[in-house]
């Protein structure tokens, strides 16, 4: 199993910036992917930023203009740097993992941004 903590969440203003981290534990060995989604309320959890075992990130959409995915493998540590953030950001924020054996997500961390 993979056991997923995230930090970074909390109030800024837009246009503003916020990082985001995600510390794994456990099998990471197994990990083949990497990735941060969002909720926010009312709204389906989507894909922010994902990253692959070989250092590939993928994004969709526009996400790429404003949020960069990175990883620390020495710290077992994921990032998800977030810049000019808009109120429409506001959201629940999950650190994701998918092994070969089954998907694992942490417990989520508040993003909100403020007018």
């Amino acid at each position: 199993q993979v056991q997923l903590v995230e930090s970074g969440g909390g109030l800024v203003q837009a246009g503003g910036s916020l990082r985001l981290s995600c510390a794994a534990s456990g099998s990471i060995f197994s990990i083949n992917r990497m990735g941060w989604y969002r909720q926010a309320p009312g709204k389906q959890r989507e894909l922010v930023a994902r990253i692959i075992s070989d250092g590939t990130t993928q994004y969709p959409g526009s996400m790429k203009e404003r949020f960069i995915i990175s990883r620390d493998n020495a710290k077992n540590t994921m990032y998800l740097q977030m810049n000019s953030l808009r109120p429409e950001d506001t959201a629940v924020y999950y650190c994701n993992s998918d092994t070969d054996t089954g998907r694992y997500w942490g417990q989520g961390t508040q993003v909100t941004v403020s007018s």
